[in-house]
């Protein structure tokens, strides 16, 4: 019997830092909520902007460009086409702790999303996944009918590298879970260790969740997305997640609630009320896992780690790309059929202020609102069990500290090529309690997706954004007392402004950052770029 442990990383996909119960959200979490009881609850653990960047770092335990996620798939500018780091796909340059288990003797498993690559070459069979059951894209109807995200991109599903069909009774996470448990019962034999991978793509949009579990959340948001903001920061605050913190504005694109005639109320009550749903489901189906784990003797030798990939959806989703005509021509998006299938609808701006709360803005944009989530470590023999810790860590610690306690090391060379090393830090030392902390007070983490750029060194952090995100130009905060970045101290400090400029240039230079000569992302005003 081999007796190193068992891992099992679960990914939510578009969750919002303030959604979870444990921190004080109105959705109904219990067993994210136990877990986070017995584990260590990091509150300040940051990810990439957006879902193909962090799951790169996840996989191979480096910065999103020696990965090839520099930019999502398809959205290079013409400077940055055909150089490496801007790929839109898992490189070669990385190896993936997938890969390193699986060669070290574990089964390899995952299900739901992958977004790391389209073609059979790129799949995760080729990055060490022994089974593995995936939509190959960003994601699609969480129901049976396999509707794409966007027109003329189909939604593909594979299992163990080929195309399969969904059945007709499919729902997402509970299919992804049992798929997972299926690999599980099938592995169990050999009394082999198992790293698993639970990718879920919920609570993405569209926002699609079984009726019974929808309308467990009738009525709850009636009050709007303003006072659900504001009630979400005080609980933090009562809770001391975060200091006294002022209420993030509004942003400017969004409109008060109490401006909304009554049936436009109804309309965006009822899309929160799905996304509530979205999470309440996720959550049974990880305590599904949880409960099997629990029933076949392996949960106490079992490392688990849960976050999100990055902060909740802002976008207008409507008009992005060519859905401003596909959408109102192709799907039933009346009261009624909301959350069904045949439906396609988002959160928007407005409630995901309220999801990133106390943060600032959300997905894709790198404001704490769309890289910072909290997550949980869960492990036996955890030094600081049930604590929150505010000491910070990052989805690049994953890898690192897996292939430590699996007593497996990362290579330079891998399968006869050079490969990046590793630019996180294994955090096993501070899960047992050796340490306080995973890294030094002055531990830098960059960003750059579609050229929104940002450095955090220890608790200052410079953000370049676009406009209207942010002013075109260098603004730096001090995460310590201002965790919402309200008030830019650039001109107020000027020796940290300049430090932590040169920690971006020494990021650039490292990482072969190439900034685009525009805003490559969808926006999240009128969904153009």
């Amino acid at each position: 019997m081999d007796e190193r442990p068992n891992f099992l990383i679960i990914l939510a996909d578009d969750l919002g830092y303030s959604d979870l119960g444990f921190l004080g959200s109105e959705i109904r979490t219990p067993n994210i909520d136990a877990l986070a009881a017995e584990g260590v609850i990091l509150t300040n653990y940051h990810v990439g902007p957006s879902c193909s960047p962090t799951r790169a770092m996840l996989l191979s335990g480096t910065d999103t460009h020696p990965a090839g996620l520099g930019t999502m798939a398809g959205d290079a500018d013409e400077n940055q086409e055909g150089h490496p780091g801007y790929e839109g796909y898992l490189s070669d340059r990385v190896v993936t702790v997938s890969s390193l288990l699986r060669d070290a003797g574990y089964h390899t498993y995952m299900a739901g999303k992958w977004h790391l690559g389209m073609t059979l070459e790129l799949s995760p069979e080729r990055r060490g996944f022994e089974k593995a059951f995936v939509t190959i894209a960003g994601g699609a109807s969480h129901f049976g009918d396999a509707t794409p995200l966007m027109d003329g991109y189909p939604a593909i599903y594979r299992e163990n590298g080929t195309e399969v069909s969904i059945p007709e009774d499919f729902y997402s996470t509970d299919y992804y879970t049992d798929k997972l448990i299926e690999y599980l019962e099938d592995g169990s034999e050999d009394g082999q260790p198992f790293f698993v991978y639970a990718a879920y793509t919920a609570p993405h949009w569209p926002l699609q969740a079984p009726e019974d579990y929808i309308d467990r959340y009738r009525g709850v948001y009636d009050d709007g997305y303003d006072t659900l903001r504001a009630k979400r920061v005080q609980n933090l605050i009562d809770g001391h997640v975060v200091p006294e913190v002022p209420v993030p504005d509004r942003v400017d694109w969004v409109p008060a609630w109490d401006s909304l005639d009554e049936e436009e109320k109804r309309f965006e009550a009822r899309r929160m009320e799905i996304y509530a749903a979205m999470v309440e489901n996720l959550d049974d189906n990880i305590g599904r896992l949880l409960d099997y784990l629990k029933r076949t003797g392996q949960y106490e030798n079992t490392v688990i780690i849960f976050s999100s990939d990055n902060g909740a959806e802002g976008g207008n989703i409507g008009t992005m790309y060519e859905n401003e005509d596909w959408i109102p021509t192709r799907f039933d998006n009346r009261y009624e059929n909301m959350g069904r299938i045949g439906s396609y609808v988002w959160t928007g701006p407005a409630w995901a202020q309220a999801q990133s709360a106390p943060f600032r803005l959300f997905k894709t944009l790198t404001t704490e609102g769309g890289t910072r989530t909290p997550a949980i470590v869960r492990l036996s023999g955890l030094a600081h069990r049930g604590h929150r810790m505010d000491t910070f860590a990052s989805v690049k610690d994953v890898a690192p500290t897996l292939l430590e306690l699996a007593g497996v090391e990362h290579p330079s060379v891998y399968d006869g090529r050079e490969v990046a090393p590793m630019q996180g830090k294994s955090m096993v030392s501070f899960l047992s309690g050796e340490t306080d902390s995973i890294h030094d007070d002055d531990a830098v983490m960059g960003w750059e997706l579609f050229g929104r750029r940002g450095i955090l060194k220890g608790h200052w952090k410079l953000l370049w954004l676009w406009e209207p995100y942010g002013m075109e130009r260098w603004e730096l905060f001090d995460l310590s007392s201002d965790p919402s970045e309200s008030r830019d101290l650039s001109e107020e400090a000027p020796e940290k402004l300049a430090e932590l400029l040169r920690a971006w240039e020494d990021y650039v230079r490292e990482n072969d950052v190439i900034l685009p000569a525009r805003d490559m992302g969808y926006g999240l005003v009128d969904g153009t770029r």
